[in-house]
């Protein structure tokens, strides 16, 4: 299975320019728990921990802080042909909990170990012989 399949897409950005305020705003409408940060291209990502760090060091509202200090722009992406094993290898070494999918220098979605875990289920029941349950006894049965 590649990340293409469980990506979400289209991804939710926010320009560089914008402030904190308008990430949450959009990070509120779009019920996620982080946005791109673009400019003519993939700078950054903010996350919900990045904005309450921010909050609580610049002691500052949202409106006066701005994006582009706020996010990390040291990136680890991949691409949308990269299978979820190995999505999910370079997440567990790399320590991060969402991975940006590139279309050269453009976001195409990202994909979260909730993505992941979600679809985790699904490739269980396609191998014979593999269950998330064991036969014959239930969940209260010690």
């Amino acid at each position: 299975m590649e990340v293409r399949e469980i990506m979400s897409s289209p991804v939710v950005t926010v320009g560089v320019d914008a402030t904190l305020d308008e990430a949450v705003e959009t990070m509120l409408v779009n019920r996620v728990g982080s946005v791109l940060v673009v400019d003519d291209g993939l700078v950054g990502i903010v996350t919900e921990s990045d904005i309450l760090a921010a909050l609580f060091e610049a002691e500052a509202t949202l409106s006066a802080l701005a994006v582009a200090d706020v996010m990390s722009t040291e990136l680890v992406t991949t691409t949308s042909t990269t299978s979820v094993k190995a999505a999910l290898r370079t997440m567990e070494a790399e320590g991060i909990k969402r991975l940006p999918i590139r279309g050269g220098t453009k976001p195409l979605g990202i994909v979260t170990l909730t993505d992941i875990a979600w679809h985790l289920p699904d490739r269980l029941r396609e191998r014979p012989g593999l269950s998330t349950r064991r036969q014959g006894r239930r969940p209260d049965d010690r």
